[in-house]
């Protein structure tokens, strides 16, 4: 494939944002298995339909712009998923497992949040502004997971692996 323009561009993102998504889906409900503190699964939890959303959403978008919503694969995603397994199944102690599956969630939410800034910000360059405002709620919703786990990490998850 070869990209000529923002517009394509925009398009190839959002197909992989989707994919990020799409990952994503599979791989929390495992994260959440494998937590030990309450609130920690809750986030989790909470953070999982919010991904659920997230996916609906970018295949409306997708859609409207009649592109297929599984032509790409975020290979960085995988990646990073990957590692969050290889984390967890290096840990024993529940509650350093606790700390490691936050350190993990954060790279994905730091990244989803480099993906829906980007993506945004082409939005709305391209007079695209019901996807802009889309996507801005979408970002939003990500550093408020970003923030969520920051709180309990620093205030339970963390204190408790140190004790």
């Amino acid at each position: 494939m070869h990209i000529q323009n923002l517009k394509e561009l925009y398009i190839a993102e959002l197909q992989e944002a989707r994919s990020v998504e799409a990952q994503l889906s599979e791989a929390l409900p495992k994260m959440i298995d494998l937590a030990n503190a309450k609130d920690l699964k809750h986030a989790l939890q909470v953070h999982l339909g919010e991904t659920r959303s997230h996916l609906e959403r970018m295949d409306e978008i997708l859609e409207q712009h009649g592109a297929k919503a599984a032509a790409h694969s975020d290979r960085s995603m995988r990646t990073v998923i990957d590692e969050a397994d290889n984390w967890a199944g290096m840990v024993d102690d529940p509650t350093c497992r606790d700390a490691g599956l936050i350190a993990s969630a954060q790279r994905i939410e730091h990244y989803e949040i480099a993906v829906y800034g980007t993506l945004a910000t082409w939005a709305k360059q391209l007079g695209l502004r019901e996807d802009a405002e889309a996507l801005r709620a979408i970002l939003a919703e990500e550093k408020s997971a970003d923030d969520t786990l920051t709180v309990l990490a620093k205030t339970d998850v963390n204190p408790a692996a140190a004790a």
